[in-house]
């Protein structure tokens, strides 16, 4: 057998087990999701091709202000856990000396060594009207009595930007890594002022890392099931809620693959969007993270 015959052959055998995993796990699930999705029941146990599943969301107001709702949220989370995690990388990256990064970013993943579910549990019980945080508010005299502080817009924000904030301080550490040290140096010594430094220098060399990051906590919060439950209550109206109840609840199959194939698009369009508003390029973000 030639060198080139055995090379490709064992490529082919190193990339089998991703290939088979990808195939089992991602693609079929999909392509099966997507022919449910284009089916509606006509009798017990009998199918029919049909868009009724689509056709009943798009004319349900309550599906259509929940799929809206559950993307702006989700970006107003991205953005916000961009902004706090800023500030936190840069400290990681640039300010802490390079022995004690290693303790910093122990500090960020500790949070994650227990199960979401733990976390989230965690706060309730801080939040409940007889929390700590409550009484705390009461017995300093903010409020005149305990307050529900869950089951608001507020609290699940609270929740999203908690839950991944490490996944957005991972890639922008990694990117403000690589910036050099002289470059900003060069910069501040030719007159440039904290703000133009981060705008022409810091924030285009961790665009990739930006990108990266708000992918994942994007991805992280719109696909959320848990957190938006848990801290908003029944009232949450979260788009994956709706596919847990379609599957689970009403076990009407057809109608929650076509709002699971719905959340796909919405996730994949608004990722294309951002690259494209961006200007970067997938491969340099999928480094980047």
């Amino acid at each position: 057998m030639k060198a080139g015959h055995r090379h490709a052959w064992s490529l082919a055998l190193l990339l089998a087990p991703v290939l088979i995993w990808l195939l089992g796990l991602l693609v079929l699930p999909h392509v099966e999701l997507l022919l449910l999705s284009l089916q509606a029941r006509i009798a017990p146990g009998l199918y029919a091709w049909s868009w009724q599943p689509y056709a009943v969301f798009f004319s349900e107001p309550l599906y259509w202000h929940t799929y809206v709702r559950t993307a702006w949220l989700s970006l107003l989370a991205t953005g916000i856990t961009l902004v706090l995690a800023m500030p936190v990388a840069w400290m990681i990256a640039k300010v802490a000396r390079p022995s004690a990064r290693g303790g910093w970013m122990l500090l960020v993943l500790i949070p994650f060594w227990v199960s979401e579910l733990v976390r989230t549990l965690g706060w309730l019980i801080l939040l409940r009207a007889d929390g700590v945080i409550a009484r705390l508010l009461s017995a300093i005299g903010v409020t005149s009595q305990p307050v529900e502080l869950l089951y608001h817009d507020a609290t699940i924000l609270l929740g999203l930007v908690y839950g991944s904030l490490l996944f957005m301080v991972v890639p922008l550490v990694n990117s403000l890594e690589t910036l050099s040290d002289d470059l900003l140096e060069a910069a501040y010594d030719l007159g440039g002022s904290h703000l133009d430094v981060w705008r022409h220098i810091v924030l285009p060399h961790a665009a990739p890392g930006i990108m990266a990051g708000c992918i994942v906590v994007f991805m992280l919060c719109v696909g959320n099931y848990l957190t938006p439950t848990l801290l908003g209550g029944k009232d949450s109206l979260w788009f994956t809620e709706l596919v847990y109840t379609q599957f689970i609840t009403r076990f009407n199959w057809n109608q929650g693959a076509a709002f699971g194939i719905l959340l796909l698009v919405l996730s994949t369009a608004l990722v294309w969007m951002g690259l494209r508003l961006s200007g970067q390029r997938l491969e340099s973000v999928m480094r980047a993270s």
